[in-house]
């Protein structure tokens, strides 16, 4: 089910952006519509995109209603990643085992990319939501995502992030500024991701806390796998430069609780994802395989 999910989500982002290419109106914005296209179709995991279509699922087992939205949501994503890895940033030269968006089109245009991909998700959901949803439901989708875009979001999140990289204040064990960071820069999409799906697929607002809760868990862990495998894994396996985040002194789970103190709070994260799941019946062989897949990557 999860390469299934991947595959959808794969050949729709490319039709989405080859529809736009194809269209001579834009001929003259072609550069920025490459870069936007560059980044997000370089592949990954689909997390996102694969949490929107199995959330719209378990509520209307219809998954395709939220293929727009899981696209949408890899879009923000990839925005996320094309900012984050620009030179002011945290000034990363690879993404996903290829060169970062701004080595191969440049600062101005990278730039430019994330900023139309955060619209273009918007206006994905609206646009090509099947006519047979609410609209009250794909409004509601649209407001998760935009909450995520931004200051209350993954914006909110980044902003943390560089002030302790650069704050003089001891914020090494501050562990409300550490989950701060984590829960807005990385968890924040995954909490839009279930949320939108969900929506979509017609949940009541009970439903969509519980689903909130756990995509807040499941971020968390994928946080902490992600702060472990900086140290333990190479740029190779994690197609990303590793090693960076103690280099440029950021404040991460290995860095408050040091690696095997990290490796402990993700084995306790990782089953407060699992309880969640099983103290809500929500039986959902994808979300579980996604739990055990971030178990797998570092154990």
């Amino acid at each position: 089910m999860i390469k299934g999910y991947k595959k959808i989500i794969d050949e729709t982002l490319v039709s989405y952006f080859d529809e736009i290419l194809e269209n001579k109106t834009h001929l003259y914005a072609k550069k920025t519509i490459e870069a936007m296209k560059y980044t997000t179709c370089l592949g990954g995991k689909r997390l996102r995109g694969i949490l929107c279509l199995e959330a719209c699922r378990l509520f209307s087992n219809d998954y395709f209603l939220a293929i727009p939205a899981s696209c949408a949501l890899e879009m923000l994503h990839a925005q996320s990643l094309i900012h984050d890895d620009l030179p002011s940033m945290d000034n990363d030269d690879l993404r996903r085992g290829k060169p970062s968006n701004h080595k191969v089109f440049g600062e101005a245009f990278a730039i430019l990319a994330g900023d139309a991909l955060i619209s273009l998700g918007a206006q994905i959901i609206a646009d090509k939501t099947s006519k047979t949803i609410p609209n009250e439901r794909i409004l509601k989708a649209i407001r998760e995502y935009l909450i995520a875009a931004g200051i209350y979001g993954i914006v909110g999140g980044q902003t943390a992030d560089l002030e302790a990289e650069k704050s003089t204040l001891n914020l090494r064990d501050n562990e409300d500024y550490l989950n701060y960071i984590q829960t807005y820069k990385t968890g924040a999409l995954f909490e839009a991701s279930v949320a939108a799906g969900a929506y979509i697929g017609g949940a009541d607002n009970e439903k969509i806390r519980i689903l909130k809760e756990f995509a807040k868990s499941f971020g968390i862990a994928f946080q902490m796998a992600d702060d472990i495998l900086d140290v333990i894994s190479t740029s190779k396996e994690m197609g990303k430069t590793t090693g960076k985040d103690e280099y440029e002194n950021k404040l991460t789970y290995v860095r408050k609780y040091g690696l095997e103190g990290a490796k402990q709070k993700l084995i306790l994260q990782i089953q407060s994802a699992y309880d969640i799941l099983k103290r809500e019946n929500l039986e959902s062989s994808v979300l579980n395989e996604l739990i055990e897949q971030i178990k797998k990557s570092v154990f």
